[in-house]
């Protein structure tokens, strides 16, 4: 008997209303703050350090190619 009369749950209609900005309040968990007294004097170096290490490579490959670019036109003008 309860099987005949079950009862259907409403559909949910969503409505673009334009806005681009999304519904996160779901999700849960708080963004950690930071405050400016516990960074240490060693936190902004190492980041420094790991950021330069990270773009070594790129940057003479970038030098590489531009020094052939002028080798290059410097070979095509002699």
């Amino acid at each position: 008997m309860s099987k005949d009369k079950k009862q259907k749950k409403p559909k949910t209609v969503y409505i673009d209303d334009g806005r681009t900005i999304a519904d996160m309040s779901a999700l849960g968990g708080k963004p950690k703050a930071q405050s400016r007294g516990s960074f240490s004097k060693k936190s902004p170096w190492t980041t420094y350090k790991e950021a330069v290490r990270m773009m070594f490579i790129p940057m003479l490959v970038t030098i590489g190619i531009i020094c052939l670019a002028f080798l290059i036109m410097y070979l095509m003008l002699i």
